[in-house]
């Protein structure tokens, strides 16, 4: 597929034609997206009759050279491919097995010289929780050493961990985290802060994008007895940087003793059946207790501002779906991810407006008395940011990360809370205190049948 893409790339007209083509299609893709639902039905309809695509009425599709330039993987220019292994963890060494707190203690061995990762509180629906003995238990900080308790999960609920890691490669070299001191971006600087993160909160289910160190997370969660597995964008600009660890992508992590792996798929996602660079990883998996089956997904869709670039990831999100549809067999759905898109981008309608898998977003149903909320009134639900950071062009906060979930089979009972400003210091992330520009997102769903379930 490579040797393909470089062949097209190489019959594109010249960059100075480009860069006149994508303004062109900006201002149409900008038209596009203000026609109003009516104009488009009736555009279908017109294209119904001509015997035309009807899909595609009322929205810009870039000419073939041009869309090839957009989900062009990888580099824009013709930097050669480093075509490094994952091997910068050799020298960790952890036993096969060992408990949560051993695990947090070696962490916190390794971070003597370091602050403390940020202080979370999980925050739960008071109009969904009574009863602890049959739930999830909250976690309660330990003032001192800042390590959240242990929690137990019943086979009725299911934690899950979404979070972009930031890949080493791109967040050293490429990011301009001008605020970030050169340390706190040091791989062996962030990597045990990224443990305490991913462990602390105790999820059954963890989905990462960004990552570029998956034999370090499976060495270290494998000693929690989690299962996973990544998916590599076919040309990741990881692979553009000198002193790279290999290529990123997704990643699902899930809890041995809790869930049976029944089957796993990958896709490389599509733009107007044009394979972009961006991927995304299904599980499906059954509660070993219960026999209750759920269809997991992750994805990283593809970033920048633009109508142009909001239409492509619209198209990614559509692909999604249909990938997801194609797989879950009816299984009550989760999906995270990084989606670079925020609440007002209509990838986040196409989304929620799917009749099929009716999804719901867990952040903006947590502040609702009601899961049943419109897209409208979800996309104001949603918290004021996922991610906060200070760029070269600027400081940058808003909210593009997101756990959507089947509101027919789940309720939200718990999320956690985003630290303050003044919590996250005025360098933003990532930092000393936070390995991510992202912050994760970690969500508690109990399932609504649990009483057909236990009888």
């Amino acid at each position: 597929m490579s040797e393909q893409m470089d062949n097209w790339i190489g019959a594109m007209p010249s960059l100075g034609n480009i860069r006149e083509s994508l303004a062109l299609a900006e201002s149409l893709a900008s038209a596009s997206l203000l026609t109003s639902p009516g104009a488009k039905r009736r555009l279908a309809a017109r294209r119904l009759e001509m015997g035309e695509d009807p899909s595609a009425a009322g929205v810009y599709v870039p000419p073939k050279h041009l869309l090839l330039y957009l989900v062009r993987m990888g580099s824009f220019t013709s930097a050669p491919k480093i075509l490094n292994e994952d091997t910068q963890d050799a020298d960790v060494e952890l036993p096969e097995r060992m408990s949560r707190d051993e695990l947090l203690q070696h962490c916190h061995q390794q971070l003597l010289n370091y602050p403390s990762l940020v202080k979370r509180c999980f925050r739960r629906l008071s109009q969904q929780f009574g009863d602890t003995a049959s739930g999830l238990r909250v976690l309660q900080w330990n003032v001192l050493s800042r390590v959240c308790g242990e929690a137990v999960s019943s086979p009725y609920h299911i934690r899950v961990l979404q979070w972009n890691v930031l890949s080493q490669a791109l967040g050293q070299m490429n990011d301009n985290f001008v605020c970030c001191p050169d340390e706190a971006l040091e791989w062996r600087s962030r990597r045990y802060h990224m443990v305490e993160e991913l462990v602390g909160y105790c999820p059954d289910i963890l989905c990462l994008q960004e990552v570029d160190h998956f034999n370090f997370l499976k060495k270290v969660l494998g000693s929690q007895g989690y299962s996973g597995m990544f998916f590599p964008k076919p040309d990741s600009p990881c692979l553009y940087i000198k002193g790279n660890n290999g290529p990123d992508g997704c990643a699902i992590f899930f809890r041995d003793d809790k869930f049976e792996l029944l089957k796993a798929e990958t896709r490389i996602l599509e733009v107007w059946r044009v394979q972009s660079n961006q991927v995304a990883v299904i599980m499906l998996l059954r509660v070993r207790e219960t026999g209750q089956e759920i269809c997991v997904a992750t994805t990283h869709l593809k970033a920048r501002n633009g109508a142009l670039l909001s239409t492509l990831r619209n198209e990614q999100g559509k692909d999604l779906l249909d990938f997801v549809m194609s797989h879950c067999g009816g299984r009550p759905v989760i999906i995270c991810g990084d989606f670079n898109a925020e609440p007002t981008e209509p990838v986040y309608l196409t989304i929620l407006s799917n009749r099929v898998l009716r999804l719901a977003s867990a952040y903006a149903a947590s502040g609702s008395a009601s899961s049943h909320c419109d897209v409208t009134e979800s996309a104001m639900r949603e918290p004021p940011y996922t991610t906060w950071k200070i760029r070269e062009e600027g400081e940058v906060c808003h909210t593009i990360d997101y756990v959507f979930y089947s509101q027919d089979t789940f309720t939200v009972e718990a999320v956690l809370d985003f630290p303050s400003g003044e919590e996250i210091g005025e360098g933003r992330v990532p930092s000393f205190n936070y390995p991510s520009d992202h912050f994760s997102l970690v969500c508690d769903f109990r399932f609504k049948n649990t009483s057909a379930m236990e009888s």
